[in-house]
């Protein structure tokens, strides 16, 4: 499996604190924060992560404890956070006086030449917030987390893959990752969607079948301890079809194949993507009885 970008950064620096986690948002964020900057300077053991430039406010209160007067400091923290260290050699040059003339090592005035963009701490803060009460749900709650990531997150989710054990996801994700750079952006939307059921699988819980009168059109369902996914898992299913089928399903049983897709209007490929779900097993094509034997 191959790891995203945030999944690296946290592997390298192992975080147990909040603020760390605030700092690793503002390193994720930013432009030429991480890597070949901080990433290289925590991996050789210059700094630690708390060292580290991660947002644009670091720098100021930074240079401000250095003992540079507060209006540098912050003229420093602008033009770094917005890339111009060294648009303006001249600029930078009386601002690299100063800072060396307080001590700030070399390391740090490096590091702050090769940033392009800063991301602001109040906004990794926001981030960083938001994130904990998701992972709250998801450690203790992590059938509604589930649902809930699925039916609003996911965005290349496709029950043939995903919804019959985790060998079946296991063996996308593999298919996925042989792809290498050939993959597609709905392979890699895929890939990110397998790795979240993977990780469902893991923790003990299933799917329960698509069902033609249980689902829900759009909506992953909590039932038994389990997922019951919606029609809009089946993927070459449109959401107005999803949605008719629901409807339809709602007003009671349907006779027949041809009575569903009379009620339901849908067309045949619907009917076919329905049929290889097994959703229609046992039911008949028409209610009408044959005269010839």
């Amino acid at each position: 499996m191959v790891l995203n970008f945030q999944d690296g950064m946290l592997l390298d620096t192992h975080p147990t604190t909040f603020d760390e986690l605030i700092r690793l948002s503002g390193l994720s964020h930013g432009t030429d924060v991480w890597l070949g900057n901080a990433q290289t300077l925590i991996q050789e053991g210059v700094v630690t992560l708390q060292e580290a430039i991660c947002c644009r406010d670091d720098i100021m209160i930074y240079l401000i404890a250095k003992g540079l007067p507060p209006d540098k400091a912050f003229k420093i923290m602008e033009t770094v956070r917005k890339g111009k260290a060294l648009k303006d050699p001249e600029k930078w040059a009386g601002f690299k006086e100063i800072m060396k003339e307080h001590d700030v090592p070399d390391w740090y005035i490096k590091s702050c030449e090769k940033i392009k963009y800063m991301f602001p701490k109040a906004h990794a803060a926001a981030y960083v917030t938001n994130a904990v009460r998701i992972a709250w749900f998801k450690v203790h709650m992590p059938l509604a987390y589930y649902a809930a990531y699925f039916t609003i997150r996911a965005k290349a989710f496709d029950g043939e893959y995903m919804i019959y054990g985790k060998e079946k996801v296991k063996n996308k994700i593999k298919e996925i990752d042989m792809l290498g750079n050939s993959a597609t952006p709905k392979d890699k939307d895929m890939a990110d969607d397998l790795d979240i059921v993977l990780e469902m699988y893991e923790r003990g819980y299933e799917f329960l079948p698509i069902d033609l009168y249980k689902s829900h059109s759009t909506k992953f369902k909590i039932e038994e301890g389990k997922l019951r996914p919606p029609f809009l898992a089946m993927a070459g299913l449109g959401p107005i079809a999803a949605e008719s089928i629901y409807n339809a399903a709602s007003q009671g049983e349907f006779e027949c194949i041809d009575d569903l897709q009379a009620r339901a209007k849908i067309g045949k490929s619907a009917i076919e993507l329905l049929q290889k779900f097994e959703i229609l097993k046992g039911m008949t094509q028409s209610n009408q009885m044959s005269l010839f034997v």
